[in-house]
C-alpha cells in the first residue's frame, strides 16, 4: 500500500509539475508570438530575452527556441528542434516531451497564419517552438516523493508503535486468562472469571465455561456410575465369597449341592450386571452411526433372541409391523441393546401366560418402537423416576439391577430423543417407547 501511495504520488506530482512549467512555457511562446512581424517585408521577431533568462534559471538548463515559416525557407534559433508527434491545429498549442542532444526538453509548439508571407517566401503560416529541461522537473518531482515517503515512513512507524501498544494492552487480559488457565489442577473445572476481560472475548469465555459446565456434568456421571458399579461389583463378589465359604464348611451333599446352585444363579446374576453395566458404558460414550434400516426386520430379530425366555414363563410375545419393510435411520445396533433391554425387563416382570406385543410406529416428526406388555404396571412416580440408573421398581425381584431402562435412556437420548413410560390404555401393564426425530434435512 505504501508503495502504491508513493507511485501515486510521483504521478500527481508530475502532473503538477507539468502543469505549472507547462503555463511558463506557454507564457514564453506566446510572448514569442507577440513580438513576430512580417511588416519590414520579411520575418522580424524581438526575442524577450529577459523572459529567457528567468526560463534558464528555474529550468535549470538551456532554453531553446524555433520560429519557421510553412515552406521552411525562414528560419530563427534552434533549426533542429524536435518536430511535434502529430500534425498541429491552427492557432492550438500542444505540449510534447522529445530528447535533444542527449537531455530530455519538454516543448510547446504554435501554428498561426501569417497576414502575408514573408518576402522571398510562400509560406503563409508561422510554426513557434520554445523547449526547455526537464532537470528542474524531475528534481520537483524527486523532493515531493521524498518528501512523501518520509512522511509515510514516520506515520507508518508511528501506526506501527501505536498498534503494537495498543495490541499489548488488549492482550494483557488474555495473557492473565492464560496463566491462570495453565496453573489450574487438572480436576479443577470451575468456571472462568469473566470480569476484566474485552467483550470480543467474553463470548468465547462463555462458551468455554459452558463446555467446562457440561464436562463438569459428565464427570460428575462418569464418577457416579463408578461408584454404583463398584458397589454392585461387590456385592456380588461378596455373596459369591460367602457362598463358596459356605460350601466348603458344609459336609451334607445335598447342602453342597443347594450352596452350589446358588453359587451358579449368583454368577448368572453378576454375569448379567457386568454385561449390563457395559452396555450402559457403551451407550454413554460409543459414536452414533445413523444409518437407514429396516424396522420390521429389528423387531422380528429381537422377538426371535428373545422367544425362549419368554416361552420358560408362557408369555404370548408377537410382533405387529406396520409393513413388511419399515425404514427408519438411526443407530441399529444401539437400539437393537434398547429395544432387547425393554423386551427383557417385560419379560421380567410379565406374569406367566401373558401378552407382551412388539411394534413400530413413524410419522413426519420421528420414529418409535413399542414394548407393551399385560403385567401388574407401574405408578405414576414409578414412572417418573425409572430411567434413574440403578432405581429399581416397587415390585422388582432379585433378578433386577435398575439399569435396563437406564440403557434405554441413554440410547434414546444419544439419538435426541426419549423414553417415555405410559400406563396401557386399556388394561393394566405398561407402554414402554423409546422415540427419535428424524434427521434435520441439510
Amino acid at each position: 500500500m505504501t508503495g502504491i501511495e508513493l507511485w501515486m504520488t510521483r504521478h500527481d506530482a508530475l502532473a503538477a509539475a507539468n502543469a505549472a512549467y507547462d503555463r511558463s512555457l506557454l507564457g514564453a511562446l506566446k510572448s514569442i508570438d507577440a513580438n513576430i512581424s512580417p511588416a519590414s517585408g520579411g520575418l522580424s521577431v524581438e526575442l524577450p530575452y529577459a523572459m529567457f533568462e528567468f526560463f534558464e534559471l528555474t529550468a535549470s538548463g538551456q532554453v531553446f527556441f524555433r520560429v519557421a515559416t510553412s515552406d521552411g525557407l525562414v528560419e530563427l534559433g534552434s533549426a533542429d528542434l524536435p518536430a511535434p508527434p502529430a500534425a498541429l491545429a491552427m492557432s492550438v498549442p500542444a505540449f510534447y516531451d522529445a530528447t535533444y542532444f542527449g537531455e530530455v526538453v519538454r516543448l510547446a509548439a504554435y501554428r498561426r497564419d501569417l497576414d502575408r508571407a514573408p518576402a522571398g517566401s510562400t509560406g503563409r503560416s508561422v510554426l513557434i517552438q520554445v523547449g526547455e529541461s526537464t532537470r528542474s522537473r524531475q528534481e520537483f518531482t524527486a523532493r515531493c516523493v521524498r518528501s512523501a515517503a518520509l512522511r509515510d515512513g514516520l506515520v507508518l512507524v508511528m501506526l506501527l508503535c501505536g498498534t503494537a501498544f495498543a495490541l499489548a494492552a488488549a492482550l494483557r487480559p488474555l495473557s492473565r486468562l492464560a496463566r491462570e488457565v495453565q496453573a489450574r489442577t487438572p480436576d479443577d473445572l470451575t468456571r472462568i472469571a469473566e470480569a476484566d476481560l474485552p467483550a470480543e472475548v467474553r463470548p468465547l469465555v462463555a462458551a468455554v465455561n459452558q463446555q467446562m459446565s457440561r464436562t463438569q456434568d459428565l464427570v460428575t456421571q462418569q464418577r457416579q456410575f463408578l461408584d454404583d458399579a463398584s458397589h454392585q461389583l461387590r456385592t456380588h463378589l461378596t455373596t459369591l465369597q460367602m457362598q463358596a465359604d459356605y460350601a466348603k464348611r458344609e459336609q451334607d451333599p445335598v447342602q453342597v449341592q443347594a450352596a452350589l446352585d446358588a453359587l451358579g444363579t449368583e454368577i448368572g446374576r453378576a454375569t448379567r450386571s457386568a454385561q449390563q453395566l457395559l452396555a450402559l458404558g457403551r451407550s454413554d460414550t460409543v459414536a452414533v452411526e445413523p444409518a437407514e434400516f429396516d424396522l420390521a426386520a429389528l423387531l422380528r430379530e429381537v422377538a426371535v433372541d428373545l422367544l425362549p425366555m419368554a416361552r420358560a414363563k408362557r408369555i404370548d410375545l408377537g410382533i405387529h409391523a406396520p409393513a413388511p419393510e419399515f425404514f427408519a435411520i438411526a443407530d441399529r445396533g444401539l437400539l437393537r441393546e434398547a429395544r432387547g433391554n425393554l423386551v427383557t425387563n417385560a419379560i421380567a416382570y410379565t406374569s406367566t401366560e401373558g401378552r407382551i406385543t412388539l411394534f413400530a410406529a413413524g410419522d413426519a416428526a420421528g420414529w418409535s418402537l413399542n414394548v407393551e406388555d399385560d403385567g401388574p404396571g407401574l405408578s405414576e412416580e414409578e414412572r417418573a423416576a425409572l430411567g434413574q440408573r440403578f432405581r429399581r421398581g416397587a415390585r422388582a425381584g432379585k433378578g433386577g439391577f435398575g439399569l435396563g431402562l437406564a440403557i434405554a435412556r441413554s440410547i434414546a437420548q444419544r439419538h435426541r430423543g426419549e423414553l417415555r413410560l405410559e400406563s396401557r390404555e386399556a388394561g393394566t401393564g405398561l407402554h414402554a417407547i423409546i422415540w427419535w426425530p428424524r434427521p434435520a434435512a441439510n
